[in-house]
């Protein structure tokens, strides 16, 4: 992606010497690519069925304003993830899918010369279009990161509080936290060992 960035704004050629040169930056791009397009497969294949649009989602739509103001609790009922997430699980994936068809098509040492110039400007064209809103939109995941208070921890450490579920997502908590919870507490009084799964330990949190 860095060199995609490099490639497109000569201001960012010095990205180019991550790799060692431009000349090997440019050789290589389209080998990470294709690990990059794999890795968010994988990410896809494990987290699509959470990320289905529902019903209650619309509700996180219409509230958008109270969302923007932090109060996404009052408005919404959401899943695992709310709207905003999905949407921007697709656009993703999309957006990967479709880096992948173009750059295919782009990549002058094995398949560009199958192509008219006509379909190749256009590649050139969707293959652009499709990495700018790859990066937005890693960026404003970023950046609602740290809008949403407590959402670091979970990218970075990989598990929330109880508290922080029951209050963003709480029919993710309704649905699967409380049930856990509920499992543990009956563990430990029956003097089994207990292990809370970490994507929400922390239940004083």
């Amino acid at each position: 992606m860095f060199t995609g960035v490099a490639f497109f704004f000569p201001d960012f050629a010095w990205l180019t010497e991550i790799l060692g040169t431009p000349q090997l930056a440019r050789a290589i791009h389209p080998f990470t690519g294709i690990i990059m397009f794999a890795a968010f497969i994988f990410l896809g294949y494990l987290y699509w069925d959470h990320n289905i649009p529902e019903k209650n989602d619309i509700r996180w739509l219409k509230g958008m304003l109270e969302v923007l103001k932090g109060n996404e609790h009052a408005v919404a009922y959401n899943g695992k993830y709310n709207l905003g997430q999905k949407m921007l699980f697709w656009t993703l994936n999309l957006a990967m899918v479709t880096l992948l068809v173009t750059g295919i098509i782009m990549w002058r040492q094995y398949f560009s010369h199958y192509f008219s110039i006509p379909v190749l400007r256009f590649a050139i064209l969707l293959h652009s279009l499709s990495a700018f809103m790859l990066f937005t939109g890693i960026l404003v995941h970023m950046y609602m990161a740290f809008w949403v208070k407590g959402s670091i921890r979970g990218i970075v450490e990989g598990w929330v509080t109880v508290r922080w579920a029951k209050k963003h997502h709480p029919k993710w908590y309704r649905d699967e936290v409380l049930p856990e919870l509920e499992k543990d507490l009956q563990n430990e009084a029956e003097g089994k060992h207990v292990k809370t799964k970490a994507l929400f330990k922390g239940i004083n949190g």
